[in-house]
């Protein structure tokens, strides 16, 4: 698996939507999810009924703590 080198550029505040964090960390929509409920991986945020997002320092670290251990 490839990770994306962007994700050290990207703003660090704000939120990305499960569509830009699966650019970032290419995996399935479940094995995201269950890895999120296991904490795996980073937990969301519900910012409505409707919107879940992440917030990009915590996709940021993931991402470097992940590159670490490979």
């Amino acid at each position: 698996m490839t990770i994306d080198n962007s994700a050290t550029t990207l703003n660090k505040n704000g939120f990305l939507r499960l569509k830009s964090v699966l650019l970032l960390f290419p995996v399935s929509k479940a094995t995201w999810w269950n890895g999120c409920k296991s904490g795996k991986y980073p937990s969301p945020y519900k910012l409505s009924s409707n919107i879940t997002a992440w917030k990009v320092s915590d996709i940021n670290e993931f991402l470097l703590s992940y590159q670490k251990k490979k």
